[in-house]
């Protein structure tokens, strides 16, 4: 009889543990990236009571819950902050603590801090690729991710353009049409070019001329000029997809930089840009490669966990790339405060990678993903684990007021 006390006090113990949990689960209902945890109960062994082996059998209670951890999905929702992130399927953001150890988070709070690099709301650290000398290698190993804060983006000189139209078919000589595109030197000083066109004597032709301003150069620009042929269908045959491209030399030039060289498309991946139909002279597209200078504006994270940097002139450029872990049993993964993650001695090596690759999932850039928290369900749980520690307690008042009875039995 006097087993019972302790067979109580057992349960007593387990629904308390059971009730913190479920506390837990509740006080983290809105942390981004929390997984509730289970509890799961086990019984202690058995005594035998009696001559007959095993036919009355008494139980010694219950012994410490298990709490298991479900990493299962959270909802995505979005966020609109720039740099929050959220996992789409399996797998951690890598992070690096204050001490120097790797942790993994599913919460994707992120920010920049005084040094530059992208960290998490509690300073640890995220891991993955920066580009350097305009190369991110992916297959080196990870480290912190450095965002360009206040940088400068350096011009880059206009080395290839093309313009797109089509010229009318029913023009009569000398009709001519002209079009403009601005170009940068190598120190992001723009020039105008204009491309003119002149409808020439013989049918289906027209000759083309291109140059840097006059007033651009010491010297009088030498201008590129030629011919375009169209067939009778008003495609173009001459010049041909494999003729070198003509190219617009700009030499001397008076703000000072390198001299320019800038090749003209006339095809698209061996498409003609050029058509002569029956219609206006118009322009339908234009493209150039260069850029001025420009002042970092803004970052933020892209869907498949790339960090891209967006200067002044409109130019965005990939200046970061995230990277995933995955775990194969994530269950025995210890957390550690800050929505954090460490291995323990159970847990299988992580594998490291892009996202979207090896089983990872994808990564959504502006959003969070949240709680796996099922509010009706821990509350459910709170009043059954509520209910079963109110019975034992009747338990236990119950066997002191037999054990007091059997203490009356000497009197």
């Amino acid at each position: 009889m006097f087993t019972s006390f302790s067979t109580a006090l057992s349960a007593l113990s387990a629904d308390a543990t059971a009730i913190d949990v479920v506390g837990n689960n509740l006080a983290n209902l809105n942390t981004p990236g929390f997984k509730a945890s289970t509890v799961s109960f086990h019984d202690l062994v058995t005594q035998s009571i009696g001559a007959g082996l095993g036919s009355t059998q008494v139980g010694f209670g219950v012994g410490t819950p298990i709490t298991l951890r479900r990493f299962t999905q959270g909802a995505i929702q979005t966020s609109g902050a720039p740099l929050d992130a959220a996992i789409q399927g399996d797998g951690f953001f890598v992070i690096r603590t204050a001490q120097g150890a790797t942790q993994y988070t599913r919460g994707g709070n992120f920010q920049v801090n005084g040094d530059g690099n992208l960290t998490t709301a509690t300073d640890e650290e995220l891991q993955g690729w920066t580009i350097s000398n305009g190369v991110m290698d992916t297959n080196a190993p990870i480290g912190p991710i450095t965002v360009p804060v206040g940088s400068l983006a350096p011009p880059r000189a206009t080395t290839g353009v093309s313009v797109d139209l089509n010229l009318d078919a029913a023009a009569v000589p000398p009709a001519s049409f002209s079009t403009s595109l601005e170009v940068y030197d190598s120190l992001g000083v723009p020039h105008i070019i204009t491309f003119s066109f002149t409808k020439s004597a013989t049918a289906n032709e027209w000759d083309y001329s291109a140059a840097v301003p006059a007033g651009d150069v010491a010297a009088a620009p030498v201008p590129v000029t030629g011919t375009l042929v169209f067939d009778s269908n008003g495609r173009l045959s001459s010049p041909l997809a494999t003729d070198p491209p003509p190219v617009i030399a700009g030499t001397g030039l008076l703000s000072g930089a390198s001299d320019l060289a800038i090749a003209w498309n006339f095809f698209d991946k061996g498409t003609p840009r050029f058509t002569q139909f029956a219609q206006n002279s118009a322009t339908s597209a234009i493209a150039q490669n260069g850029q001025s200078a420009a002042n970092l504006i803004s970052v933020g994270l892209a869907n498949a966990g790339q960090i891209v940097a967006k200067y002044s002139n409109g130019q965005q450029t990939v200046v970061g790339q995230l990277a995933l872990a995955t775990v194969r049993n994530p269950e025995s993964l210890i957390a550690s405060g800050n929505s954090n993650y460490q291995l323990s001695a159970r847990t299988a090596l992580p594998a490291i990678g892009l996202p979207g690759t090896g089983g990872r999932g994808d990564v959504m850039g502006g959003s969070t993903e949240s709680s796996t928290v099922d509010i009706a369900r821990e509350f459910t749980s709170l009043i059954v684990f509520q209910r079963a520690y109110q019975a034992n307690t009747h338990v236990i008042k119950t066997v002191d007021q037999l054990s007091q009875e059997t203490i009356n039995l000497k009197q």
